[in-house]
Parts: structure tokens; sequence; C-alpha cells
């Protein structure tokens, strides 16, 4: 399955967004922290306290660039399984293999995180500006030597928030910790789309070669949806560990620093909490992943056969 990627419409980016972005907040809610006893305690208290909008903080960054980085990663993906069937059957269009498709999926997790990453960065950020993140920071930064406590009078915390948007977030990164500072967790991210990409697009070319036997007749929406949407839960509940840590290490704001490196996360995760950390948010994931997936894969695959009929 060599698709032609760039041609995908803007609305299919930007519907798997809209659709994913609430419990991604969830699942960013979960890993980061620690003041949620599971999943529904989590989405309770977002709700209470934050109301429904709290759900789409930090959407708006991933919205604006997410058809951009759909291009980027879907278009390597597209000509990596070109250049492979060239170079080993002599003919780009050659079907590629199970191991060609690896290598090619591989390849596009890896070019990902260079526009993924500051993406997600600024994402996370703005998604746990809490109240309680922005009361612990401040405690932290105000604890003497000597063991004391900031005392945080009647603040009004909820006014009290580090960046008031994602280009102020942006800006704000670059101001105190320079160019590094946006692509800090990129190491984490590395290790959760390179086999999460692998994950991804195999399982769908597969059931979908399975779906239509033929190799020539498209399959039917509601396989396509079964398809895209089982590939991306696969690929999100086996990438968990590895998203655990990105999320930890990018929520973590240079007022709040705990963690040194990707190594120093883990130990210091588990130390902390045990292994079941590592876990936290694999059943968000996997529901997640279904109706953003599917979404992903039924309107690329609508509108390709828009394209291919003129």
């Amino acid at each position: 399955m060599c698709a032609h990627w760039l041609k995908t419409p803007t609305v299919t980016s930007a519907s798997s967004v809209v659709v994913g972005h609430p419990l991604d907040t969830v699942k960013t809610r979960l890993q980061a922290g620690n003041s949620y006893r599971n999943t529904l305690h989590c989405i309770l208290t977002i709700y209470r306290k934050e109301t429904v909008a709290g759900f789409f903080k930090g959407m708006s960054f991933p919205l604006a660039s997410i058809t951009v980085y759909n291009s980027l990663v879907f278009g390597f993906f597209s000509n990596a399984q070109r250049l492979i069937s060239k170079y080993r059957y002599g003919d780009e269009r050659e079907d590629c293999g199970l191991l060609d498709l690896a290598l090619a999926s591989g390849l596009t997790g890896f070019v990902s995180v260079g526009l993924g990453a500051p993406v997600d960065l600024v994402k996370i950020r703005l998604q746990m500006q809490t109240q309680t993140v922005v009361a612990e920071n401040l405690q932290l930064a105000g604890n003497p030597a000597g063991g004391g406590n900031l005392q945080l009078r009647a603040l009004a915390v909820a006014d009290q928030r580090l960046y008031r948007g994602p280009l102020h977030c942006v800006s704000s990164i670059l101001r105190t910790e320079g160019l590094q500072g946006l692509y800090r967790g990129a190491g984490a991210m590395l290790l959760r789309d390179i086999p999460g990409y692998t994950l991804y697009f195999i399982p769908y070319t597969v059931l979908c070669g399975l779906l239509s036997p033929d190799g020539r007749s498209s399959a039917h929406p509601a396989s396509i949806c079964l398809a895209g949407g089982l590939a991306g839960s696969i690929s999100w509940v086996t990438a968990t560990p590895a998203d655990v840590l990105k999320s930890r290490m990018q929520a973590d704001a240079q007022l709040h620093r705990k963690y040194s490196g990707v190594l120093h996360c883990i130990r210091h995760s588990y130390r902390t909490e045990g292994l079941q950390v590592f876990f936290r948010g694999a059943a968000v994931n996997a529901i997640r992943g279904f109706p953003m997936s599917a979404t992903m894969f039924l309107t690329y695959e609508l509108s390709l056969k828009f394209f291919r009929s003129f």
C-alpha cells in the first residue's frame, strides 16, 4: 500500500485531532500527574474544576500544525515505500512486504519527531496548566534549603498561569530554555514513535489486505474504520510505557524540573510509583486510538477515492 498521503485534505487531520483531544488531555493528566485515583476520577475532576473547556486545553497548536505534520509523516512513509520497492525489486510500484513496511514505518517514526516533539511539548505544557500544578511549582520554587515553605496566600491561582497560549508558551520556552527546550522529551518520543508507527501501518495494511483480498477493490468504509481503529489501538497501547516517559519529561517545566534525562525519569518513576506507572493511561490510549485512527484512515481513503475519480 504505497499511499499518496499528501493529497489528504485538511479536514482529515483536523477531525482526528478534535475527536481524540479530550481523551488525550485525560491521558496526559494521568501520565504526568499523580493527583488522580483513576481515569473516571480524572475525568470528573477536570469537568468539575475546568468544565468542558478543560478537555480541550492545548488543542489549538496541534490543530494548526496537524496538516503539515501529517503531510510530512505520511508523505515520507509513502516515498520511503517507493524507494525501498525500487531498490529491492527494481520497480517502485511493486507491493511492499512486511519487512519493507517495518523499515519504512520505523524511519517515519524517526523523522516524525523533528516536528512532532515541539508540538507535543507545547500541547502538554498547556494541558498541564492546572491550579494544582501551578501551586506545586510555586511551592517548590519557594522552598529554601532549610525546608521552609513559600506561603501561598490567597493567590488567584487560576490567573497565575505560566503560559497565556501556544505562541506565548513557545516564546517562553525559547527564552528560558533555548531551542533545545522545545525538544525536551524527544528521546522518549523516539522510543515511542519508531515502534509505534511500525505497529500502526502494518496492522492497518494487513487488515485492509484481508478485507480486500483481490488487491484492487477498496475495502468497505466499515472495514476501513475497523482496520484503522484496531491499528490505532494496537499502536497506542504498545507505546504506552514510552508515552508515559515522554509526557512526564515534556510536562517537566523549568520551574519544576524533576528529571535529568530519560534514564533518570525511568528510575525515578519506578522507584517512587512502581512498575504500574508505565502503564498509566493505557486504557485511555486504547479507547482514544480507535476513533482517532478510524477517522483518519476513513477520511483519507474516501478522499483518495475522490481524487482518483478525476
